[in-house]
This record gives structure tokens, sequence and C-alpha cells, in this order.
């Protein structure tokens, strides 16, 4: 991948629940971050209104906050590209203004 990773704090909680006991991948992820190769983006006040709307418009997913907080991110700078295991629901998202997501891998 060329493109640098980009995230929010949700979905790295989830992942460092489910690496729990993989002392290895924890230390791998926590380096990445140390080592910028993922940037964590900034979740704003101002992006909780559409966050809650995205998690009412997916309830039926049901979509959480992380994802939500992923797509909100995604639309507010303009990120088409998603590196997610979920490409169900990623596939099933339709980012304002984006119109659907790229899916890595």
């Amino acid at each position: 991948m060329r493109d640098p990773l980009v995230t929010v704090w949700p979905p790295v909680t989830e992942a460092m629940h489910f690496l729990k006991g993989l002392a290895r991948a924890e230390d791998q992820l926590l380096e990445w971050l140390r080592d910028g190769l993922l940037r964590i983006a900034e979740l704003r006040r101002d992006d909780l209104p559409r966050i809650k709307e995205l998690m009412r418009k997916y309830r039926d997913l049901p979509m959480d906050f992380a994802d939500a907080a992923l797509v909100r991110v995604a639309e507010r700078e303009r990120i088409r590209s998603i590196f997610t295991l979920d490409r169900r629901d990623f596939g099933i998202y339709r980012p304002h203004g984006l119109n659907r997501f790229e899916i890595v891998p």
C-alpha cells in the first residue's frame, strides 16, 4: 500500500481487544502508531451528529461506533479506500459524497 493508513481511536481499541493475548501483534500495532505508519485522525465533537445519523441508518447491520467513526472521518477527509476485513458491511455503507468505498484488500 502506498497511501498512508488513517484511522480513529475506536477501531484501535477494538483491534487491541481482538489481539488480546497476542503480544507480538499488540506490539506491532503500537509500533505502527508510534512510527506514524498508522495515523490517528481527530474525531471531533461536530462529527458526532453524523456518527449518530449513520448508526441509525445502518442499525439493521448493526453499525457500531467504530465503523460509524471511520465512515464519518472518511467522508470529512475525502478518503475513498478502506482497509478492512469487514467487506460485507463496508460494501453496504454509502459515505456521503464518495458513493461507495474501494475496499482493500
